[in-house]
Formats: structure tokens, sequence, C-alpha cells
């Protein structure tokens, strides 16, 4: 079993979790619709990755109250 030697300080602690803070997303505007969406994934809003379309988008859907 681990046991530690010495006594690890606050100090000492907490540089070792320096590294561990999330990091802010980085959204960029997809070319087609101009969206912010997420590097490297497909546009949410439009459906098109990298120039083309890649995913097809269905039309918005009207509800009907007795469905609802």
């Amino acid at each position: 079993m681990a046991v530690q030697q010495n006594k690890v300080s606050k100090s000492r602690r907490n540089m070792r979790r320096a590294h561990d803070a999330l990091v802010a997303a980085n959204p960029n505007e997809c070319t087609n619709c101009g969206e912010l969406k997420r590097p490297h994934h497909v546009c949410p809003s439009c459906g098109s990755y990298d120039g083309r379309d890649v995913v097809a988008m269905a039309a918005e859907v009207d509800l009907d109250e007795d469905a609802a």
C-alpha cells in the first residue's frame, strides 16, 4: 500500500494542480451560414462541414395542437 514519506504542503499540492483548470471553448464561424460552431465538427444549424453539405437538415415541422 502506498504511504507518503513526507507531508505534501498546500502550496506544493496546489502547484501540481495549476494545469487542471478548464479552458474556454474556442468557437469558429461556419463558412456556409456564419453561425458559431465547434472546430472540426459539423455545423448544427446548417449541417455542413468543410464547405460541403454532410447532414441533410429537416425542415421545421409545425406540430398540431392535438399531437402536443
